[in-house]
C-alpha cells in the first residue's frame, strides 16, 4: 500500500509538472492567463459648499486638476476582441501583473477542487483547506466589523468607535444604551468555552442564542410557508379577469393545486386502508409527490450543473483564451437547453 501512494504521487507530480511547464510556455508565446488593462484618470474639484456647509464637487478632466483637487485613477480590463498587438505596443495598455496573479491562483485553484474526481489527493486537500479557511477567516472580519464594531461597541462607546473605527455613526449615547451590556456579558460568558474547566458557564448563553433563533425561524417559516401555503390552497377554484371575464389557465392551475392537495393529503392518511377510492387517490398523490420531488432534484442538478458551467468558462475563456471574449458563449445556458431536451 505505501509504494502504491508514494507511485501515485510519482505520478501525480510528473503529471503536474508537465502540465505547469506547459502553461508557463503558453503564457509566454501568447497572452494565456493574462490580464491587460487601460488606465482611466479620474478628477474632482471643489465647486463650493451648500446650505448645511457641506462642500460640492464636481467631474473634471485630469488634466486640468490642481494640488486641491482629488484625483485617482482606476483600470478597465481590455477584451481580447480589441487588444492587438499594435495596441499593446503603443503603450495605452499594460498587463496587469496583480490581475493575472489572481487569475492564474483561480484557475489554479479550480483544477485542484476538479481533480477530485479521479481520486482524493493533496492538491485537492490543500484547496479544500485553503477555501475553508479564507472562508472562515472573511467571514470573522466581516462579522467583526458590520455587526459587533458597530451594533456592539457603537452603542456602548460611540465616541471611541466613530474616532479611531466609523466616523460615520453616531457620537453620542442613545435611548436604552445600557441595554447592550446584556450582549456583552453573553459574548464573555460564550468565550468560557476555551477554558478547560468553564464550559458549563458557556452553555447559558448558546441555549440563550438557539433559543431566539429557533423562535425567530419559527416565526418565518411559519408566515411563509405554512400560512402561504394554506392561502393559496383555498383560493376560487373559478378565476375571473380584471373584466370579469373566465380566465382559464388561472382557473386549471386552482382545480390542479386542489387535486394535487388533497390527493397528497390522503396518501398520509394512514387510518384508512387504500384500497378502492382511497387508494386509487394516493396514488394519485404519489404521482403528483413523485413529479414534485423529481423537479426540485432536477432543479438542484442543473444548479450544480450550472456552476460546473460557468468554471469551464472561466478556464476556457478568461483563462485560457480559448473562447474569444466577442463570442456571446455560455456553457450554462446551453447546458440547461441540453439537459431539458435529455428529460422531455
Amino acid at each position: 500500500m505505501k509504494k502504491e501512494n508514494q507511485s501515485n504521487g510519482l505520478i501525480w507530480a510528473v503529471v503536474f509538472a508537465i502540465g505547469a511547464i506547459m502553461l508557463i510556455w503558453s503564457m509566454s508565446t501568447s497572452r494565456t492567463g493574462q490580464v491587460w488593462v487601460t488606465p482611466v484618470e479620474h478628477a474632482f474639484t471643489e465647486t463650493g459648499v451648500d446650505e448645511d456647509g457641506n462642500a460640492q464637487w464636481a467631474s473634471i478632466d485630469a488634466a486640468d486638476a490642481t494640488v486641491g483637487d482629488i484625483e485617482w485613477t482606476t483600470y478597465s480590463v481590455v477584451p481580447d476582441s480589441q487588444l492587438t498587438p499594435e495596441l499593446m505596443e503603443s503603450g495605452t495598455v499594460s498587463l496587469s501583473w496583480s490581475r493575472t496573479i489572481g487569475l492564474w491562483l483561480a484557475a489554479i485553484f479550480t483544477l485542484f477542487i476538479l481533480s477530485f474526481l479521479v481520486g482524493d489527493n493533496p492538491a485537492y486537500k490543500f484547496a479544500e483547506a485553503m477555501v475553508v479557511g479564507t472562508s472562515a477567516g472573511y467571514v470573522m472580519v466581516i462579522g467583526l466589523w458590520d455587526v459587533f464594531v458597530p451594533n456592539l461597541l457603537g452603542k456602548l462607546m460611540p465616541g471611541l468607535v466613530q474616532s479611531f473605527a466609523l466616523p460615520g455613526i453616531e457620537g453620542s449615547h442613545q435611548e436604552f444604551w445600557w441595554l447592550y451590556f446584556i450582549p456583552a456579558i453573553l459574548i464573555v460568558m460564550l468565550l468560557f468555552q476555551l477554558m478547560p474547566s468553564g464550559g458549563w458557564i458557556s452553555r447559558w448563553p448558546i441555549a440563550f442564542f438557539i433559543g431566539i433563533t429557533a423562535g425567530y425561524r419559527m416565526i418565518g417559516y411559519v408566515e411563509a410557508d405554512l400560512v402561504a401555503q394554506i392561502k393559496a390552497g383555498i383560493e376560487p377554484l373559478v378565476a375571473f379577469n380584471g373584466d370579469g371575464g373566465f380566465a382559464l389557465w388561472p382557473t386549471v392551475n386552482a382545480f390542479l393545486l386542489t387535486i394535487a392537495t388533497l390527493a397528497a393529503m390522503v396518501y398520509f392518511f394512514f387510518s384508512i386502508e387504500h384500497k378502492g377510492l382511497v387508494g386509487k387517490t394516493a396514488r394519485v398523490g404519489i404521482w403528483f409527490l413523485m413529479i414534485t420531488f423529481g423537479a426540485s432534484f432536477g432543479y438542484t442538478v442543473m444548479g450544480r450543473i450550472a456552476l460546473l458551467a460557468a468554471r469551464l468558462e472561466f478556464l476556457f475563456g478568461k483563462w485560457l483564451h480559448f473562447i474569444p471574449s466577442h463570442i456571446d458563449f455560455s456553457f450554462a445556458a446551453h447546458l440547461d437547453w441540453i439537459i431539458l431536451l435529455q428529460l422531455m
